[in-house]
């Protein structure tokens, strides 16, 4: 049944592409079912097709609408200019709560959220950091310079969600222990995703899907296909499927190894319709906080080898045998070689699918961020005022 109060939620995040973007488009779509007024504050500048058309899906359930202006990845005075229209553009539309996934949108929904508060609007300012700013080492100046701003932007801050416990101790180790209200609501995938999703008759031994930077690993996946075909003696076959700014290093670099006719490389395209193409999807990254594509992978019955960072193994278990030294091409080849070898290896090492769905659909996520809104939210919800330079 709809709330009896629906509320006007803002979701401000940099770029719509990855999990940020599919979690911010599962969370909007299930609270607008649900009666609530949902808009969306992102960049304009990345994205493409692919994304234009993801937005196309949701805007029906963006009653607030989608507010795009430029917001660069880095820190710079161009910063300055877009906190300046998104204020405008949210303070018009009165919402009671603004939610800032990734470094980025964490900043502007805060500050933006704090100046709203100053001007007597009050409004619930939450953060979700998504990796992000947490991917910094605290050994450099900028790590150091990023931590101490994500302290600081914790005075703006009413809640802080984390995704995965790795994102919570992580924070915890590099920020400090939150002096804030915090909680742990893992991602969640929808019921229609948990469909089997059936290999073709031509399909790939192993596949990438994802962003086309080292970050993911597209080269770890590269470098341990050579060895796994080494390993087994034997041709075998993948496919990477994604964009992004080295995708041209990659295809020189299978190139180079003579992997081009083994490797084949197709253009984004949504993940259910990926797998078709796959008997295995390998995830390879050199960090990750909690990746959608091994959630979407695990629910569609497709085997998963992925490195062992961030929050993976809280979706595969500690000690999978799925699980690969992050950063290590030999480690990841003799997964995908046990996977090829080993008689019902995904069988044995999978999750058990009605645990893993009880744990990581969306329902449950959607259902936990609501109770926080409403907890942060007083009523009545629309056109309350704060008392006067609330922070």
């Amino acid at each position: 049944m709809p709330d009896p109060q629906p509320l006007r939620i803002i979701h401000c995040f940099r770029s719509p592409i990855g999990g940020i973007f599919r979690h911010v488009r599962d969370l909007a779509e299930a609270h607008a079912r649900q009666g609530h007024e949902v808009g969306i504050v992102c960049d304009s500048t990345t994205g493409g097709h692919y994304e234009d058309a993801l937005f196309d899906e949701i805007r029906p359930f963006l009653a607030l609408g989608l507010v795009r202006l430029p917001i660069r990845r880095s820190i710079g005075p161009a910063d300055l200019g877009a906190l300046w229209r998104g204020y405008k553009e949210i303070r018009s539309l009165q919402p009671d709560i603004l939610h800032g996934h990734g470094a980025k949108g964490g900043a502007l929904a805060r500050i933006i959220g704090s100046a709203l508060r100053v001007n007597r609007y009050c409004v619930a300012r939450l953060y979700s950091p998504h990796g992000g700013s947490l991917h910094y080492s605290r050994a450099t100046l900028s790590g150091r310079t990023v931590f101490l701003l994500e302290r600081f932007q914790e005075y703006l801050t009413d809640a802080i969600v984390f995704v995965c416990d790795f994102e919570r101790r992580t924070y915890r180790a590099k920020v400090g222990r939150p002096r804030t209200r915090n909680e742990l609501i893992y991602n969640g995938i929808d019921d229609r995703d948990f469909d089997t999703v059936y290999a073709r008759p031509d399909a790939v031994d192993f596949l990438y899907i994802g962003m086309l930077r080292d970050l993911k690993g597209p080269d770890l996946f590269i470098d341990a296909f050579a060895r796994t075909e080494r390993i087994i003696g034997k041709p075998l076959s993948a496919m990477m499927i994604g964009d992004g700014p080295q995708r041209d290093e990659y295809e020189r670099m299978m190139l180079e190894r003579g992997l081009g006719r083994r490797i084949e490389m197709l253009p984004a395209m949504k993940a259910r319709d990926a797998f078709a193409f796959t008997r295995n999807v390998v995830v390879p990254s050199r960090a990750e906080s909690m990746p959608y594509i091994v959630l979407e992978a695990l629910a569609a019955r497709k085997p998963v080898i992925a490195s062992s960072v961030g929050g993976i193994p809280e979706i595969l278990g500690t000690n999978s045998a799925a699980l690969a030294a992050a950063g290590d091409a030999q480690s990841l080849a003799e997964v995908m070689a046990a996977a090829m070898t080993e008689k019902d290896w995904a069988a044995k090492i999978m999750p058990e699918a009605d645990a893993f769905k009880a744990a990581f659909a969306t329902s449950t996520m959607s259902a936990s961020i609501m109770r926080l809104y409403r907890q942060l939210v007083p009523e009545p919800a629309t056109g309350r005022e704060a008392s006067p330079n609330t922070p």
